[in-house]
């Protein structure tokens, strides 16, 4: 894939840089702040683009500006931020505006190689990938809304499995159950969180991200 990257970490950029060329993926650009980010954007066609969301001149919400912005502009490029820690108001900016193509990646899972880069590859293919530990922190402060209360605690750990971006066979193999028990799972959930009349790919990640703002 054709990759750009805005990191204001030298090392972490560099670093970035070569993993990604390693594995046979274009970068097009690497730079290291908001700015360049969009003018490069603007300049180049890249599938994906991967940003952290503090950068510089303030070091607060640059990153995060810049790929709504890029979202909102250019909605066929899929973005995955990078963050140090979880931030609930980032990442539910960030993923409740679309369900497709988005990313929220903690910065610790980048050392997670084949993690990392089965992340780049479902927000290139139009999916998500959200850092299982900021679903279950997202989940954790969510409790008391009164939908997700209902869910019993498999329907709430396919939930998580879900919200990461996982296929029903992923969700199967992750949590060691049947295709049929998964799908089960799924209905009894979009049934208790209203989206049962809701179609599509959107649906799977809305019932998470839905009440993420509750």
């Amino acid at each position: 894939m054709r990759v750009i990257l805005a990191e204001d970490s030298t090392l972490l950029r560099e670093g970035l840089v070569r993993l990604l060329a390693e594995e046979g993926h274009e970068v097009l650009a690497a730079v290291g702040d908001a700015e360049a980010l969009l003018a490069e954007v603007e300049a180049t066609t890249p599938d994906v683009v991967v940003t952290d969301i503090r950068m510089p001149p303030d070091h607060t919400v640059e990153g995060l500006r810049a790929a709504v912005r890029i979202r909102e502009l250019r909605p066929e490029i899929g973005v995955v931020v990078l963050s140090q820690y979880v931030e609930r108001n980032y990442a539910t900016q960030l993923l409740t505006s679309s369900a497709e193509r988005v990313g929220y990646l903690l910065k610790d899972r980048v050392a997670q190689v084949e993690e990392f880069l089965d992340a780049l590859e479902r927000v290139h293919a139009g999916g998500a990938a959200i850092d299982p530990e900021v679903v279950r922190q997202l989940l954790i402060r969510t409790t008391h809304a009164d939908p997700l209360t209902r869910l019993t605690p498999r329907e709430r750990t396919v939930l998580e499995a879900l919200a990461e971006g996982h296929t029903n066979a992923a969700i199967g193999e992750k949590l060691h159950i049947s295709l049929s028990a998964v799908e089960k799972n799924l209905n009894a959930i979009f049934d208790k969180l209203g989206l049962s009349r809701t179609t599509g790919y959107s649906r799977r990640v809305l019932a998470v991200l839905r009440y993420l703002e509750s």
